[in-house]
């Protein structure tokens, strides 16, 4: 049975991930940095699933700590390591730069160093992201196109991107870098735009809120489905040779978009309903993202299976139901609501 090692195993991309390994017959280790209180909401059914028969293990570590890392990676000894962990929302990045770049530098550093001491053979995948590119040529972009990150977020995946490369071409370690963009999913954090769309309208829709405020309506992104990003994540880690690879649907679009269809799927017209505000601005806006995934769907044979009309509806009709759930609450006074209705 292979063994695998997890960082940032409580976010989207670790539940899918997560989830697909188990089912392939995996044993799956993650991290979680140790606190008073950890949200383990997302992967609590696969803990309830999967634990007792020590196939699902959470380990506290802090990719600050390399020594707690080493000695975690040496106890496991994982076959596979996805370093998912990282603070990844490119607006917060501005306002706590340095723990972004903490984490994105030193921690994918220490991962890297440990397998060059341990065992050369453990594999390696770096979360790399379309946010590197910096959005400025409107134009599919691919494996060969320059970097000019505009965040702090985007350039601690640089620098990992980077020293994930360096350590395979100097050390001959099986390093693969995979340049994702846009993937979003019913798991999403309500932070980020997307599904702080379907909350809201989903909420609206029902009578519990009244408003949605939002930045940029303009930025255009190439939007896919996690579970089918983690699934390009598993094949470059079984390719003969490591590389790096994008993943991408090749089609973008805008926020504007994002908003039409969410909010014609509930028989309704956002522009009814949604203002703007500065405060949601970033310093540097990255305008345009559209990616070339031609090279993953030539030597993995990856192709992704949701359209962007379908990953919208798959999250409506997931916070539908969380927001049937919160009108009960409401309407019973068990709750009171918490989301943004100004």
């Amino acid at each position: 049975m292979k063994k695998v090692l997890i960082t940032g195993i409580t976010g989207q991309d670790g539940y899918y991930l997560s989830k697909l390994l188990l089912e392939k017959g995996y044993e799956v280790h993650g991290t979680v940095r140790r606190a008073s209180s950890i949200n383990t909401k997302r992967i609590d059914p696969l803990i309830a699933k999967y634990s007792k028969d020590k196939l699902f293990n959470l380990h506290y570590s802090d990719l600050l700590d390399p020594s707690s890392l080493t000695l975690l990676i040496k106890n496991i000894m994982p076959d596979e390591i996805y370093n998912l962990a990282a603070q990844s929302h490119v607006s917060v990045s501005f306002k706590n730069p340095f723990y972004t770049s903490q984490v994105g530098t030193v921690g994918t550093l220490s991962i890297l160093e440990s397998i060059r001491v341990i065992d050369k053979n453990i594999k390696f995948y770096q979360a790399s992201s379309s946010e590197m590119f910096g959005g400025d040529l409107k134009e599919p972009l691919s494996e060969k196109s320059s970097f000019n990150p505009k965040s702090p977020y985007a350039i601690s995946k640089v620098f990992a991107h980077d020293m994930s490369k360096m350590y395979r071409e100097s050390y001959e370690m099986f390093c693969v870098n995979g340049i994702l963009f846009n993937h979003e999913s019913p798991q999403r954090g309500e932070t980020f735009v997307t599904r702080k769309i379907t909350r809201a309208a989903t909420r609206i829709s029902l009578g519990i809120q009244s408003k949605l405020v939002l930045g940029n309506l303009d930025a255009s992104r190439d939007w896919g489905f996690a579970g089918d990003y983690v699934e390009g994540m598993w094949r470059m880690m079984q390719n003969d040779t490591p590389d790096d690879w994008v993943l991408a649907t090749g089609e973008t679009y805008t926020v504007k978009n994002f908003l039409d269809y969410t909010f014609k799927s509930l028989d309704l017209n956002w522009q009814e309903y949604v203002t703007t505000s500065s405060k949601y601005l970033r310093p540097n806006e990255v305008g345009y993202l559209l990616g070339d995934s031609s090279k993953a769907q030539k030597d993995l044979d990856w192709v992704p299976q949701v359209n962007f009309e379908q990953l919208v509806q798959k999250m409506v009709d997931s916070d539908l139901l969380l927001a049937e759930r919160e009108k009960v609450l409401l309407e019973n006074k068990l709750i009171a609501p918490t989301w943004e209705d100004k």
